[in-house]
């Protein structure tokens, strides 16, 4: 995958979540009551101890190669992360070769000389986890975290596709991958909004400018693309002193010394990559302005400056002007343009910082009805302001409160996206000081109001690249060429050469340590149930509701997440305006989310905060104000999601496929973000009821995960919940005792101007959640369910025809469908859906599960399972999905005596049982001139249905609130 954006100082980025509160009605009337209300809160921890408790000791060595190794030892669980990052990005590219570093990234995982075909088919046998790559403007990174007992084979792999790979490439590796790459690109380009990314660069930045290009590239260069020239990329920019190799976890230096100096060392020195010079951020000539037309909801407004990067003395000052302008839930743009004046219903600022320089960048999208223009205006009067007053000591303090809380949560991981591992190469290769991370917290809460308002009237007075994308017909672009289909020929797997050994195999992997669970109550009887995790002193919590979608009422789809998004909008005691900035001095995160059987209200904070926190969390569940003065602006924002919502391809799809799966039972309400006309209609006393009957104590649990111990976490539970009553009667959900999915079929959303199709298929299997459903997924592995199984790699790494394609059971209490989701090229929507079939029926029949395939993933599942489980947060899921689906609660701890007992005939015979790709309802989201004459010939009927005619489709089923 590639990665442009790897940076961003924001938190909730263009989110798509719950509706935050107006300014006008429910700030304090005063500035004395506002001190007030501020002052009945708890105490907030200071931040200088939040920042103390950031910390990850290393140490480092380097060999005679060149190959920089930085090792921290963390023996929480027997796991190590490896994680190599290459001085190799977008930014190195030459004019005709921009996307290479991210076709790159693909080819080497594509097996080396010593290790041919799939890379990750070793690494899964042994359980690793977070095994993935990524791209940017400025490097390349490779990672993956493993057993213990397993980190020589990854350590033999990263190195021979180091140092051994250009045997291993061949002119099939290239177009096969080549075809996946340009794949990814039409996904990105065929979401809303999806060409923002082009024109932001092209925008800001001369097209011979280092940073001037995409990371993803271009047709055009990929296409031309030969042999020779990606080999000759390899050999400029991949040798061992071009990188940084960070081990972190289950390790220790000598170890690491002796098992590096082993794989890595006869590696020889290559060339070393020189960043072109990227000059210091300057200014546009004047003020540019572009429109551009795209099937959108909504009128996106885009404000972006070149700013400096990360080593700068202004980035930490830009990141916290970022969080005040447009990253805080208190944040100005949210409390003015979206809460107080109503021009936008979403607003946001982000600072992305790269290693030479940064982009500052603001989107609004625009309420309807309203002139995007003065919505520009009045952001630029916004930033005027900004830059002659500057921020209030409040605002820097609780930005850099969440920014840091968010830090230490981030840094339970030893590796994947944005671990441990991840922060020292990050800190070597841009900075060359692994520990730059403690210079960034520190520059960060060295912040003033001064240093914040000097960085922005330094560098936001300068002339701004905006973007306006309205809607219409996408505008033409040259990317949207579908470039005629090569034929691929098939060739037979190089064998390994042999000459460094054989690729090490696997000591005993040790056992997963699944913390103890413990079972509590509250004085009122609300379950509590808990984990202690000691590895960041942070506590998570979850209130749940047994509610969720399959509560929804009939008629009037989007009840449950128009209550949920009132939700934060004040309490009886507290403003909107009060309960945002509160969190944020505290540094804790409170969200609301649902699945289809639960409704939740979750809690994330510095155990320092712990009271405060759970104060806060308690007064939004007990004590939500919803008021009536602000249900318009929450229904408004609500129906542009859902607008937004259907001109998005999944949004469309996963409208109708639950309909088509899952008919007449509550799991048919799965409809978005409810039924437009439903959601126009609702009133305060819509949602006061939904609350009442389903987000009530005698439907709640508590789930904890904390570092601080169970009498602690109860009292502090207990003080603001035990008294908690419920009044009224509850809500009611009624399943029927079989469902049948509708007859097989295919429905085509018409969606005009798609570079991709998206198909998506299911059915239902008789099965349902608090079934053991163990046997079913083992065998499910080698068809659907990892990058391994068989529909992926016939599509993508076959036929190159998608980036990716999974098949799964959709896990509900009450009922198990097999689900199918392949994104596809345009021009192969037909065969694509054939193969899929033809895939699933083989799988079933002719072509079953090897013995193979059963170990690999057995292996997989039970080697995996510390990886898995390494985070609170991992710990917090698996006790509530053991809770819903009514498992013990040490089922993880005992789950590897579950696989060693099934047999391949068992689990190919429940697959045999559960599913049948002759009854599944197919759902396509394309373009339907250019498919449906693909799909007619496929012996399915075939409706089609215009894309503005999906939303508002009846959800019937036998439940509801009252």
């Amino acid at each position: 995958m590639f990665s442009e954006y790897p940076r961003l100082a924001y938190r909730s980025f263009l989110a798509t979540g719950s509706a935050l509160a107006v300014l006008t009605a429910l700030v304090p009337a005063t500035p004395a009551a506002a001190e007030a209300s501020r002052a009945a809160l708890p105490a907030a921890a200071p931040v200088a101890d939040l920042v103390k408790a950031v910390d990850i000791p290393y140490q480092q060595f380097t060999l005679a190669n060149g190959l920089r190794v930085i090792v921290h030892t963390d023996r929480k669980a027997p796991i190590v992360a490896v994680s190599v990052w290459y001085d190799v990005g977008s930014k190195h590219e030459p004019k005709g070769k921009t996307g290479f570093a991210h076709l790159f990234e693909h080819l080497m995982f594509n097996g080396s000389e010593n290790a041919p075909g799939d890379f990750f088919e070793p690494l899964e046998q042994v359980g690793a986890t977070d095994s993935n790559g990524t791209t940017s403007f400025d490097r390349t990174n490779y990672f993956e975290t493993v057993p213990t007992a397993a980190l020589d084979r990854a350590l033999f792999l990263e190195s021979d596709r180091m140092g051994y790979l250009t045997g291993a490439i061949t002119q099939r590796t290239l177009d096969v991958q080549r075809g996946v790459v340009q794949n990814e690109k039409r996904q990105g380009d065929n979401q809303p909004y999806g060409l923002r990314r082009y024109k932001l660069v092209e925008g800001l930045f001369p097209a011979d400018h280092p940073y001037g290009h995409t990371t993803i590239g271009s047709m055009a260069d990929l296409d031309a693309a030969s042999l020779a020239d990606v080999k000759d990329w390899f050999r400029s920019h991949y040798g061992p002193n071009n990188a940084v190799l960070v081990l972190a976890g289950d390790i220790d230096l000598a170890t690491a010394r002796a098992k590096v100096e082993q794989y890595f060392g006869a590696i020889p020195a290559g060339p070393k990559s020189v960043a072109p010079p990227a000059p210091i951020p300057a200014s546009l000539p004047g003020a540019a302005s572009e429109v551009m037309k795209d099937r959108v909801a909504a009128t996106m407004v885009m404000k972006a400056w070149t700013v400096p990067g990360i080593n700068d003395k202004d980035a930490a000052a830009l990141d916290v002007a970022a969080g005040v302008l447009g990253g805080l839930a208190s944040s100005r743009f949210d409390n003015v343009l979206v809460k107080g004046e109503k021009l936008a219903v979403q607003a946001s600022a982000a600072n992305q910082s790269m290693a030479q320089l940064g982009m500052f960048q603001i989107l609004a999208i625009v309420r309807p009805g309203v002139d995007p223009a003065m919505v520009s205006k009045k952001i630029d009067a916004m930033i005027a302001d900004f830059v002659r007053t500057g921020p209030t000591a409040d605002e820097v303090k609780r930005y850099v409160t969440s920014s840091v809380a968010d830090r230490i949560q981030g840094l339970e991981s030893v590796g994947g996206f944005g671990g441990k591992a991840v922060a020292l190469a990050e800190g070597a290769l841009y900075s060359d000081d692994p520990a730059h991370y403690k210079k960034e917290l520190t520059a960060l809460a060295a912040q003033t109001p001064a240093s914040v308002r000097a960085a922005a009237a330094k560098w936001l007075t300068r002339p701004a690249y905006q973007l306006s994308i309205v809607p219409g017909a996408r505008d033409a672009y040259a990317e949207a060429q579908v470039p005629p289909q090569k034929d691929v020929p098939a060739e037979e797997a190089p064998a390994a050469k042999g000459t460094r050994g054989a690729i090490p195999g696997v000591d005993q992997v040790a056992d997963l340590a699944f913390p103890a669970v413990q079972r509590a109550q509250l004085s009122n009887g609300i379950e509590l149930v808990y984990a202690q995790r000691t590895t960041v002193p942070v506590t998570q919590a979850v209130l749940s509701f047994d509610a969720g979608i399959a509560a929804d009422v009939d008629g009037r789809l989007g009840t449950e997440q128009l209550t949920l998004a009132m939700l934060d909008e004040g309490t009886a005691t507290l403003t909107s305006i009060a309960l945002a900035e509160a969190k944020e001095r505290l540094g804790a995160e409170i969200d609301t989310g649902n699945s289809q059987d639960r409704t939740t209200l979750s809690l994330r904070v510095p155990s320092a905060n712990l009271a405060a926190g759970v104060a806060l969390w308690s007064d939004i569940a007990r004590n939500p104000a919803f008021p009536e003065a602000e249900l318009a602006r929450v229904k408004t924002q609500q129906l542009t999601q859902i607008a937004q919502e259907l001109t998005n391809p999944n949004g469309l799809a996963q409208r109708v496929l639950p309909r088509l799966i899952s008919p007449g039972t509550p799991y048919a309400k799965a409809q978005g973000s409810g039924d437009p006309k439903a959601v126009a209609a609702l009133n305060r006393a819509d949602l006061v009821a939904f609350q009442r009957a389903w987000l009530r104590p005698d439907k709640a649990k508590v789930f904890v995960v904390s570092d601080r111990p169970l009498a602690e976490v109860r009292a502090v539970l207990d003080r603001q919940l035990g008294d908690w009553r419920a009044t009224g009667a509850p809500g009611v959900k009624s399943f029927p005792a079989t469902v049948a999915s509708a007859s097989p079929r295919i429905v085509l959303i018409d969606r005009p101007d798609s570079p991709q199709s998206l198909i998506q298929g299911g059915m239902q299997t008789g099965l349902k959640g608090t079934d053991d459903l163990l046997p079913v997924q083992v065998a499910n592995d080698a068809l659907g369910q990892s990058f391994l199984g068989r529909l992926n790699m016939d599509l993508r790494e076959q036929k190159h025809w998608s980036y990716g394609v999974g098949g799964n059971f959709s896990r509900n209490a009450f009922a198990a469908p097999y689900v199918v989701s392949a994104p596809v090229q345009a021009d192969q929507t037909g065969p694509s859906l054939t193969a899929l079939r033809s895939g699933i029926a083989d799988y079933l029949t002719t072509k079953p599960m090897t013995q193979a395939e059963f170990d690999r993933a057995v292996n997989a599942g039970t080697r995996s399972l510390s990886g898995n489980f390494e985070t609170s947060g991992d710990v917090l899921s698996a006790m509530q999905a053991n809770d819903l689906y009514r498992r013990p609660d040490d089922y993880y701890a005992t789950i590897t005596t579950r696989y060693r007992a099934l047999t391949l005939p068992q689990v190919q015979a429940a697959l045999d049982r559960a599913i049948d790709p002759a009854k599944m309802a197919w759902v396509v989201v394309g373009e339907a001139a250019k498919v449906k004459p693909q799909l007619d010939s496929l012996g399915l009927p075939v409706e089609v249905i215009p894309a503005a005619q999906v939303a508002g489709a009846p959800a019937a089923s036998t439940t509801g609130a009252r």
